[in-house]
């Protein structure tokens, strides 16, 4: 069927409304050919009109140590459960409790394989094979009391982004974005890294855990590759130069916004802008993952000269994001999943990204941005107490992440597990609360951003969710 037939058979009580919007191809058409004056009002606002609070963060940086990170090999010291080593685990502990691939097996204590230390003027303590998060204890809130739902890496992950198991609800940067817009017109609001450590199983990673769900598919975060081409076909094919390549995005906005005027689909309203976007980030783009112009003492700081696909570039990358106006910013590490060897491995897995991320926090501060950002640092869930050969199993009930930057406390330590390592006991703190202090640091009030579908209004934090009080400065 041709356009004009398509409009034809869309003439319903809608058309009138729709033709509100016969200026959206124009306006796209006009922010491609003007990018100066675009410049000058960069970004794009998002449904909250005024902040419900005031604002300490400006955008976020999740690092996720994905593969479940043992809280007792990093940041949960347990004297008693190395005295405790290779004897019989009480089943006070463990009776009728969800366990992983231990189910069923003879349950023995294994000793924290590393030692801890304190660090910074408060003595925070660490485990010795993080010293150079230990040499930034001081900015850190160390949260050693969470817990979570799903017990496998896949739904965990799910539960840790959207604050659901089920599969198909808006990530966290997508809700972020929905609630407070962009900072920046020539990059994604949300912005996805990922990398694979050498030490651990590589636990794959499912692209919907970034998805926008039924939020509106202008809010999902989008995957750069830190290796080679950043975005897929960020280049004009050979031949076409960038004049002809607005022609052609020109012209498809405007059919798009002629037809749009019509049936008034918000789809069509985010082809509009998508395609005006990726014309942007032909120039954005390759500018950013240029580093050539970061001084000698960046990339010793950060362990990296850039473009190699490690943790490490992706965290010098995470900073010139931030820089540029993302948002939301979630680099993932492939490396944690370690069910065996877990002395030598969750020491390498370490090394991997130790350095980086203490670079990370001390970059930010250096050029004044950590006050306005808010970084965690954590898995999607912990490891047990239990041995599992010589590594460890799955584990809900407690574990650890930091937080650090954008009004968090720091210098702290939040909550407890018992002295084992396995049940969360004190100032617990359920991943719905970790959503709803994120989105308080932000300015918003997680009970007041909701979306309607299917007849219910959908929040990220569901029906839970409250704000950790105490690690708020």
């Amino acid at each position: 069927m041709h356009l004009q037939e398509l409009i034809g058979t869309q003439n319903t009580r809608r058309t009138f409304l729709g033709h509100t919007l016969t200026g959206l191809g124009a306006t796209a058409l006009a922010s491609i050919m003007t990018p100066q004056a675009n410049a000058a009002t960069a970004g794009t606002s998002g449904v909250i009109e005024a902040l419900h609070v005031p604002q300490r963060a400006k955008r976020v940086i999740w690092l996720c140590m994905a593969g479940g990170m043992s809280h007792l090999e990093t940041f949960d010291h347990k004297p008693k459960l190395a005295e405790m080593h290779d004897k019989d685990m009480p089943e006070s502990y463990t009776l009728g409790q969800p366990i992983a691939q231990l189910q069923g097996k003879q349950l023995k204590c294994f000793a924290p394989q590393h030692p801890f230390q304190k660090y910074g003027e408060n003595g925070q303590e660490l485990c010795d094979i993080l010293p150079h998060l230990g040499g930034v204890a001081d900015e850190l809130c160390i949260i050693r009391s969470l817990k979570t739902e799903a017990i496998n890496h896949d739904p965990a992950h799910t539960f840790m982004n959207t604050g659901t198991t089920i599969s198909g609800r808006p990530a966290m940067g997508s809700w972020l974005t929905y609630g407070l817009g962009a900072e920046t017109d020539n990059l994604p609001g949300f912005v996805v890294l990922t990398s694979i450590g050498k030490h651990g199983q590589a636990q794959p990673i499912a692209q919907r855990q970034w998805h926008s769900g039924f939020l509106p598919s202008r809010y999902q975060g989008v995957e750069f590759h830190s290796t080679g081409d950043p975005v897929l076909y960020v280049g004009n094919p050979r031949g076409v130069n960038r004049n002809q390549q607005q022609d052609v995005v020109s012209a498809v906005n405007q059919l798009n916004g002629t037809l749009n005027a019509s049936v008034s689909d918000p789809e069509i309203a985010t082809r509009i802008a998508q395609y005006e976007l990726a014309f942007r980030m032909q120039t954005s783009v390759p500018e950013l993952m240029d580093v050539k112009d970061e001084p000698e003492h960046v990339f010793e700081a950060y362990g990296t000269k850039g473009g190699d696909g490690t943790f490490a570039a992706n965290c010098l990358l995470a900073r010139r994001l931030a820089e540029r106006g993302v948002r939301f910013i979630q680099l993932y590490h492939r490396g944690w999943d370690h069910h065996g060897n877990i002395k030598n491995s969750v020491k390498g897995t370490a090394t991997e990204v130790d350095q980086p991320t203490a670079a990370l926090i001390k970059d930010l501060k250096d050029r004044g941005m950590l006050d306005e950002t808010l970084i965690v640092f954590g898995g999607e869930f912990g490891r047990t107490p239990m041995a599992q050969g010589n590594g460890r199993d799955h584990h809900i009930k407690g574990f650890s992440m930091f937080m650090c930057g954008g009004g968090i406390k720091g210098g702290i330590t939040h909550g407890a597990t018992d002295e084992l390592g396995y049940n969360a006991v004190e100032d617990v703190v359920p991943v719905h609360d970790v959503h709803a202090t994120m989105l308080h640091l932000l300015g918003i009030d997680h009970l007041r951003m909701t979306y309607r579908y299917q007849g219910r209004d959908f929040r990220l934090t569901d029906v839970h969710g409250e704000r950790i009080e105490k690690i708020i400065a």
